[in-house]
């Protein structure tokens, strides 16, 4: 019996792990490279744990943008659109970056305040 897309054949082989590219398609994953591109990304995608997506790496702040970053959160713990905007192109970051650091800058400083009571 033919196993069609979607087919009961076709459903139960894919969840055992077997064929599971669509008919038509050439190889595994499209583009013929196989499921990894590197050897690199194939041992990043081992160590990861079950469910954790891939996404950016850990952005390593300079000293000198730490210091930026902190005196401009000793003047005010929340951010503005233009106080953002202006301290991501001064130290050539994402205004994301930026909005991100102050959350958890935030959060590092409710720790504190809730430790030293």
């Amino acid at each position: 019996m033919e196993k069609r897309p979607f087919s009961a054949e076709w459903l139960a082989q894919s969840s055992r792990g077997g064929a599971r590219e669509m008919p038509g398609e050439s190889g595994p994953r499209s583009g013929g490279r196989g499921a990894f591109e590197s050897p690199r990304e194939r041992e990043a995608t081992e160590r990861r744990s079950p469910g954790h997506e891939a996404g950016r790496a850990r952005t390593k702040f300079s000293a000198a943008q730490l210091q930026e970053l902190e005196r401009s959160f000793r003047q005010q713990r929340y951010i503005g659109a233009g106080e953002k905007r202006r301290l991501a192109a001064v130290l050539n970051l994402s205004q994301s970056q930026i909005k991100t650091w102050f959350q958890n800058r935030r959060m590092k400083f409710k720790r504190q305040t809730q430790d030293a009571r």
